[in-house]
């Protein structure tokens, strides 16, 4: 990890223009949502504070140089994300590969399989379980009351409450799917910064997947409980006690709410917000925001995309015709 560069070095690197500061350091990288001092993030529009133009240094595209504002430090590109993508393997922390024990660690009131595998900076509470083949990588915190089923990986950096239970080959704080693609259409991974964060007494299912976040953390509240096979992406919050059943994924950075419940093989694109106390029938796709508690159903045979459009339009158009006609409601 390169800990420190400044302004000018990072224009050099990343082939940008630069205005401001050339000589300020930059420590790490942030999000427009959370910004940090010292740090660098993107833009692709003017839509940022005035605490964001004073904490960080901004990455924008060439098409807005004409209207930034005069004051604030930036750098000038044709294309933000793919420069974002280049910078932020610059600002990776790698895990240490993770110490074996052939004895138990000195911990009290712990239970540990066969080939527990400890990375530095663990903190474990008490009374945990961990079966066969459990990883705890750098600097992840475990509280208390918490059972780990055999082969569960808990990446570095990720943070699990107290009361938790996660079965059977589950991996949290996997690297999220997050990704530009270049002039020449070749994918550029973004490498995710940010790590996962489950809170007291969550339930997580066999073989589930939660991604750390890509600078800001992926949330699980408290009281969540997960089915086997869920997929859950980078930067997705899940609301205090909310329940998905197997096969259900969540793409990048949606926020589902409180007491949410998601049906069996249901998928939620990317940035969709819920409201709390939402049902979701099983297999809908979820494709805008839900903004009223209630129970909601969203089912489509596969067909032509340009033919799927148009069946669709009609269909969320097929109430106002009957009311248009006087027809009785089905």
């Amino acid at each position: 990890m390169i800990k420190k560069l400044t302004l000018f070095e990072i224009s050099k690197l990343i082939d940008a223009e630069l205005i401001g500061d050339a000589h300020i350091e930059i420590k790490r990288i942030s999000s427009i949502e959370n910004p940090l001092p010292n740090s660098i993030t993107f833009s692709s529009n003017l839509n940022f504070p005035e605490n964001v133009l004073r904490l960080c240094s901004i990455i924008v595209p060439k098409k807005i140089q004409k209207n930034l504002p005069s004051f604030g430090n930036f750098l000038i590109v044709n294309n933000p994300k793919l420069a974002f993508a280049d910078l932020s393997k610059l600002f990776v922390i790698k895990s240490s590969h993770p110490l074996k024990y052939e004895h138990k660690p000195a911990f009290k009131n712990l239970k540990f399989g066969l080939n527990f595998s400890l990375g530095k900076n663990v903190r474990i509470g008490s009374n945990c379980v961990f079966g066969n083949n459990v990883i705890l990588e750098d600097n992840v915190l475990i509280g208390d009351n918490v059972e780990l089923g055999h082969n569960v990986v808990i990446s570095m950096g990720s943070s699990i409450g107290n009361n938790v239970f996660i079965d059977c080959g589950s991996i949290i704080g996997s690297e999220g799917f997050g990704n530009v693609r270049d002039n020449e259409f070749i994918w550029r991974h973004i490498h995710h910064l940010g790590n996962v964060i489950i809170k007291d007494n969550v339930m997580i299912g066999a073989h589930c997947t939660i991604d750390r976040g890509t600078i800001n953390d992926t949330l699980i509240s408290s009281g969540v409980i997960i089915d086997n096979q869920v997929h859950i992406a980078h930067n997705v919050s899940v609301g205090e006690n909310s329940a998905i059943a197997a096969k259900s994924g969540i793409a990048g950075s949606s926020r589902i709410g409180k007491r949410n419940m998601i049906g069996g093989m249901v998928g939620v694109i990317d940035h969709i917000q819920t409201s709390d106390d939402v049902i979701i029938s099983a297999t809908s796709t979820v494709d805008k925001h839900i903004k009223e508690p209630g129970t909601y159903t969203g089912i489509m045979p596969i067909s032509n995309h340009a033919r799927w459009k148009r069946i669709a339009l009609w269909i969320t158009k097929l109430d106002k015709i009957a009311k248009f006609l006087n027809l009785k409601k089905i």
